[in-house]
């Protein structure tokens, strides 16, 4: 097996656990946001969540960076090093669209529904054209559509579709990371916190097109007590 190939697999079996916990952690999360910030909207929380997001995936690949130029570690160490990094990213645009999904009030339960949100999201145009095709219809943003409407048997199918696109897509951007982690100690972290920021931000406006605009206000219920592990002590 490839070291390529091994990526994959654990990748998904990383993606697959991230779809399974960060649901209930983004949940908790924005709930905790929203009694930070009584006052902000819903697009304005949304912005809380680019920054955190922006923040999370760049500092994670500049560690991956300098970890793997440490004196003596060598591809040794750069491949476990790399491989962490992108698994640190999934887990973190999983809880990141997962709470978007929730500050526009979308609770997709459905783990295959989970799966195709953030699939369509990190994989961009190219999972908006397999939506238009395997569903049978356009929708400007395809969110709601996906949590709320497709049926399951679409949503299984499209999955299917998707998921080795996203798995090759993904494990495929470690083996760039090794690449550039092997860079001299400084350049190593440069080129990790920058490619991880240029693909976060590509995600980010992917999540724009896939879910559109925040309502202007909340509605349903209020936020619960307890919030998550990225929001302590910022009272």
């Amino acid at each position: 097996m490839t070291m390529i190939d091994g990526a994959k697999e654990r990748l998904a079996a990383g993606f697959e656990r991230s779809l399974s916990v960060q649901q209930a952690v983004a949940r908790t999360s924005v709930d905790r946001l929203r009694r930070v910030h009584p006052d902000h909207t819903p697009k304005e929380l949304v912005r809380e969540l680019n920054r955190w997001y922006l923040s999370a995936v760049t500092i994670a690949g500049a560690g991956t960076g300098m970890a793997a130029a440490l004196p003596g570690a060598g591809r040794a160490m750069g491949v476990p090093a790399a491989f962490a990094d992108t698994l640190a990213f999934t887990e973190a645009s999983v809880l990141y669209v997962l709470s978007v999904a929730e500050v526009h009030d979308l609770h997709p339960e459905d783990v295959e529904r989970r799966k195709l949100l953030v699939m369509s999201v990190m994989l961009g145009d190219s999972a908006v054209g397999a939506l238009h095709a395997g569903v049978g219809k356009t929708a400007p943003h395809w969110a709601r559509k996906i949590v709320n409407t497709i049926p399951m048997e679409a949503i299984n199918k499209a999955n299917k579709v998707l998921g080795p696109r996203f798995i090759t897509k993904y494990g495929e951007r470690q083996g760039v990371l090794v690449l550039g982690k092997q860079l001299p100690r400084g350049l190593g972290a440069v080129f990790g916190s920058g490619a991880n920021h240029l693909v976060g931000r590509g995600i980010v406006a992917s999540t724009h097109e896939i879910f559109g605009e925040p309502a202007s206000e909340w509605g349903g219920q209020p936020p619960r007590a307890e919030g998550a592990w990225w929001t302590r002590g910022r009272r």
